[in-house]
């Protein structure tokens, strides 16, 4: 099971830098020529891809709107300061052409591209850059999780019409990250609107696509802008091919399965395990018509669980939580609901283990009578007049916040084990944005909530688990975590350069929060399922290095032939041929520059 993220980590909110830990230095260095070596050297600019999102969002302006769907229509409007390489996330030219850190990792200079424009034809410049980072930081502003992360950005000030220096007032590895991954917005536009209203309307952008039609609530359209200003730059070259894009809108998955089936959109990830094995059956599939594959790729792995609200007193007790996690029968729904394909979580950061470095958190197994007995404990009884559990005459009603119909059949038997020990569950079901709108305000007590995650080198675990951020409004900590030892262990990572260093920080976080139990630990898949009509062409290796089932528009391209090909088969009913049902990118993706990258 897993759903759409609410809210990517933060470091998802901009592209993944590195920084290096030694003196002043300018970039790129002298001779440095960009390599780009997953596009295909087979794909044609051209024609049109669609895939599903989500249910229609509060709004397209991912400053004020931090979920995964807005991000992926904003990001093709709106670029960055700077671009990262495909393979190893260095840094390359974006809206900078170059840039500098200064000795004391406390100033990043950006020297912004003469030839950057917007699509108005207006230069973009040192004050669209500093509008924009105030703008971020401006507390009338729904920006919170932007706001965290600017929080030690104090200031970014104009030394020329293209140049621009952002300040830190402390030194954090990550300083240099949020800089470069500004989004840039047209001072000139947008200073006339009221900032929190900007939700679908976007008539100045600086990137390669712009909104070319709304249709609320089924889709939006976006167009290859013709007159993009870098659209010569090799970066291009096989990338982004698409001369139409379209993102298509359903307000439950179910429905988008269905609509996807029919061809109202191309692609289709799954997120679920019964869908995969047993509804991906039939004539379109069977001959190939929808090409099914399992991608197995360097994605980094994230979480799921059952997040509980500790600002509220009946999950300040861990008595209380540990009894709630073994009520949950995870293995019974791994091998009922999703046909064992899942792996039993007990980390938050699954993949910071290997051989050298096991994953020694304990399992949370499944066990009535320790629920029991730790209720108990915490001074809750059941009452013989009615069979419920309470304390102080009041009786344990666990409010379970959910917005997807599918999570019905989980909480059916989590249900069983809460009845069993005289619990009453209380669904709570609400549409996705109303489920978005109680998480903003931190108005739930318990909800099942999916995170992503970023490559191992870049994690970091503060706004979802320091406790200055656990208020923050909108923000990642929802659960109000709050634990002194792993404030300590953040804080001392800020000023760590040493990504081995830090890894070891975050097992030792990664032990406590097993143990603190904020959520019940659910399942996790390494792994992307899709589905496609197949009439585009992709690369050998499908995805990209990093990439989930967003990688697609960037890979693929539009194939005439192979669409024509599948025409044909389905007005003769005859087969294509299979493409492969796995693909692992380690295998097809071999050149000597990769292998070295992901060494």
């Amino acid at each position: 099971m897993y759903f759409p993220l609410l809210r990517p980590t933060l470091s998802l909110l901009v592209p993944l830098l590195g920084l290096r830990a030694a003196a002043a230095e300018s970039f790129p260095p002298e001779g440095w020529q960009p390599e780009f070596p997953l596009p295909s050297p087979l794909a044609e600019p051209g024609g049109k891809f669609s895939e599903y999102l989500m249910q229609y969002p509060k709004s397209f302006n991912y400053m004020i709107e931090n979920n995964i769907g807005t991000r992926e229509i904003f990001k093709m409007m709106f670029e960055t300061l700077l671009g990262t390489d495909e393979l190893d996330y260095s840094n390359h030219p974006g809206l900078a052409e170059r840039w500098e850190i200064s000795a004391d990792k406390k100033q990043f200079t950006f020297h912004l591209d003469p030839d950057a424009k917007w699509s108005d034809g207006k230069p973009v410049t040192a004050d669209d850059a500093i509008w924009t980072f105030n703008a971020l930081k401006d507390p009338k502003h729904l920006t919170g999780p932007w706001q965290a992360m600017y929080k030690r950005l104090t200031k970014c000030e104009k030394l020329d019409e293209r140049t621009i220096r952002i300040s830190a007032d402390e030194v954090h590895w990550k300083n240099f990250t949020y800089a470069a991954g500004l989004y840039v917005l047209p001072k000139h536009w947008w200073e006339k609107q009221e900032f929190n209203k900007v939700n679908f309307e976007f008539p100045v952008v600086s990137g390669m696509y712009a909104i070319s039609e709304v249709k609320e609530p089924s889709y939006v359209r976006l167009k290859r802008r013709p007159d993009y200003w870098n659209a010569d730059n090799a970066v291009w070259e096989g990338f982004a091919n698409f001369d139409q894009l379209e993102f298509r809108f359903y307000s439950q998955r179910d429905n988008a399965f269905e609509a996807f089936k029919k061809g109202e959109f191309d692609l289709f990830a799954v997120y679920t395990s019964s869908r995969w094995v047993k509804e991906t059956t039939g004539e379109r599939f069977e001959k190939n018509w929808i090409a099914k594959q399992s991608v197995y790729n360097n994605q980094p792995v994230g979480f799921q669980g059952f997040a509980m609200n500790m600002r509220r007193d009946l999950f300040k007790d861990r008595r209380v939580r540990y009894a709630l996690g073994h009520l949950v029968d995870r293995a019974r729904m791994n091998n009922d609901i999703m046909f064992n394909q899942y792996k039993l979580s007990n980390s938050y950061f699954p993949d910071i283990y290997d051989e050298a470095h096991p994953n020694r958190n304990g399992q949370v197994e499944f066990d009535v009578e320790k629920a029991r007995a730790l209720l108990k404990e915490a001074g809750w009884a059941v009452d013989p007049k009615d069979g419920k559990l309470k304390k102080g005459g009041e009786p344990f009603v666990l409010k379970f916040l959910t917005r997807d119909p599918s999570t019905t059949k989980f909480l059916l038997i989590f249900d069983e084990a809460l009845k069993d020990v005289g619990i009453t569950l209380d669904i709570d079901q609400k549409d996705w944005a109303g489920w978005a709108r109680d998480m903003d305000e931190y108005n739930f007590d318990i909800t099942w909530a999916p995170w992503g995650a970023i490559p191992k080198p870049f994690k970091d675990p503060e706004t979802m688990w320091h406790t200055r951020h656990k208020d923050v409004k909108s923000g990642n900590n929802i659960t109000g975590f709050s634990n002194p030892e792993v404030d300590r262990l953040i804080d001392e990572s800020k000023t760590e350069f040493d990504m081995e260093k830090r890894i070891a920080n975050l097992r030792e976080i990664d032990r406590m929060l097993v143990e603190e139990m904020p959520y019940i630990l659910l399942w996790n898949i390494d792994y992307t399922r899709l589905l496609y009509w197949n009439k585009f062409g992709t690369p050998d290796h499908v995805l990209g290095s990093f990439h989930e089932e967003w990688g697609a528009k960037f890979y693929w391209w539009s194939d005439p032939d192979q669409a024509a090909d599948l025409a044909a088969a389905r007005k003769s009913g005859d087969p294509l041929p299979a493409p492969p049902k796995a693909v692992r990118f380690s295998e097809v993706f071999t050149t000597p520059a990769a292998a070295e990258a992901l060494r």
